[in-house]
């Protein structure tokens, strides 16, 4: 990562060329004077909903902006059970750019009860599929189908996923409603995760948007390039109090959901540490503005846009910006045993304010993380 400070009249940005309406371009405030670069390897996205249909067009953009490639969760309606249904999915995402755009997404799988060991093959001779998404039945947003019975019925798929050395990404909560959901990552790390680490310790898993500090600690009792863990915007500048603050923020509501301060802290310790054991997943989930403000709001913070000033800040903060590039741009394709980006990408020290929503075609708003709030970072376009 190189570090600069130069001279710079005025910076800006290219307006989006997108499904939304009246969506405010990302502009940094013009300022004349000294202003800090930052010159980072093009980063990727190792979790990412990009939904379909209008939203995915309108979301694809906001990721291929900053980001070369990224992991895309199969939670659809129907889910992406199959190879053959990930292979489509992912025609649908790289015809949803407006223009011609070098971003690759990367296929995952949805575990079932019912998945079949000869799927995983499939999966892996497709060059397309890269990992496989275990969701606990009921844990999140379209979780419905997901996995009751770990080691009763999927047993002969993991292990034909150590055979294909296929990842398994792991949603890491319970669903008993007995227990607190505050405490299920950490039920679930003792109940399920730990044993089956134990049972199977040559599968490659990966903790997804881990919440607790139990969860950095598993992490890092783990052999690396074993287990490595995602950390999202979301869950190193926010606690649960944000849930709270000035009213009920839906905005702020995700699943796994905000834990206490004391594990903010250990998260932000644990990445700005420069451990290779956990990289950049942002766990951006949009959801229409009007399906968060509702009686039942669904979880899901949208970060796409803010991601990378989000995690800058985090670093800067720390004093750690040495570490930001291996946590943003190596340490994850390392894990997956995929080649570095080469392209770079610009962080600018200079001031910008994010949007109070976008605007989607059909007259929907979509209300990012960080609404109407000015950040320090901007991340430019590619170099």
């Amino acid at each position: 990562m190189a570090l600069t400070v130069s001279r710079l009249a005025s910076f800006g940005f290219q307006a989006l060329n997108s499904p939304f309406k009246k969506a405010e371009s990302l502009r940094p405030t013009k300022i004349k004077g000294v202003n800090m670069e930052l010159s980072l390897t093009q980063p990727d996205d190792w979790h990412l909903h990009l939904r379909d249909g209008d939203l995915l067009e309108a979301v694809v953009q906001h990721s291929a902006n900053h980001f070369g490639r990224a992991i895309v969760m199969p939670n659809l309606k129907p889910p992406v059970t199959t190879t053959a249904a990930a292979v489509s999915y992912r025609e649908s995402i790289l015809k949803a750019f407006p223009t011609k755009s070098d971003f690759t997404p990367l296929m995952t799988l949805y575990l079932t009860d019912n998945t079949h060991p000869n799927e995983i093959k499939l999966a892996r001779e497709s060059g397309v599929v890269f990992a496989v998404k275990l969701y606990p039945a009921g844990a999140t947003t379209n979780s419905q189908d997901g996995v009751s019975d770990l080691f009763g019925k999927c047993l002969p798929v993991l292990e034909e996923m150590i055979e294909q050395n296929m990842p398994l990404l792991v949603h890491g909560e319970v669903t008993n409603s007995e227990v607190d959901i505050f405490d299920r990552e950490k039920v679930f790390i003792d109940t399920i995760l730990r044993p089956l680490i134990q049972k199977l310790p040559q599968l490659k898993v990966v903790m997804e948007h881990i919440t607790t500090e139990d969860a950095v600690r598993f992490v890092e009792s783990c052999s690396e390039g074993s287990v490595a863990a995602t950390v999202t915007p979301q869950h190193l500048i926010l606690n649960r109090n944000a849930l709270f603050q000035g009213g009920l923020q839906p905005h702020n509501y995700c699943l796994p959901v905000l834990k206490r301060e004391i594990h903010r802290q250990a998260i932000v310790s644990a990445v700005t540490s420069g451990n290779k054991r956990f990289f950049l997943g942002t766990d951006s989930a949009p959801h229409e503005r009007k399906r968060k403000e509702t009686t039942c709001g669904c979880a899901g913070i949208y970060n796409s846009p803010v991601a990378l000033s989000a995690y800058a800040k985090v670093f800067e903060e720390a004093g750690a910006l040495e570490h930001l590039e291996a946590f943003t741009s190596f340490n994850g394709p390392d894990f997956y045993g995929l080649p570095r980006n080469t392209a770079k990408i610009k962080l600018i020290k200079k001031p910008w304010k994010v949007p109070e929503y976008y605007t989607l075609e059909d007259g929907g708003q979509l209300v990012p993380m960080f609404a109407g709030q000015t950040l320090d970072w901007f991340p430019s376009t590619l170099t």
